[in-house]
């Protein structure tokens, strides 16, 4: 692991480490399509960044609540249409 420190006037700003995976070929066209980013290294940083702000990927009980709510409020606004 490398890890690189921006600094500006003094200040640390912040840390930044280069990390690394492994996927197969199928893996990284698929994530490069589905972030519409043609380099792998936009590609994942896209990606690790969706998941880190998606509130679905907290597996708790407050996820799992505001996930069937927007499904009941979805099926309630089909029924009045």
């Amino acid at each position: 692991m490398f890890i690189h420190i921006a600094i500006l006037s003094g200040e640390v700003l912040m840390k930044i480490v280069h990390a690394q995976t492994v996927l197969t070929e199928d893996q990284l066209e698929e994530l490069k399509k589905k972030t519409n980013e043609p380099s792998t290294k936009e590609a994942l940083s896209v990606a690790v960044q969706h998941y880190l702000e998606c509130e679905y990927t907290e597996m708790n009980d407050e996820m799992w609540t505001r996930k069937l709510e927007k499904v009941v409020q979805k099926k309630q606004q089909s029924y009045t249409k």
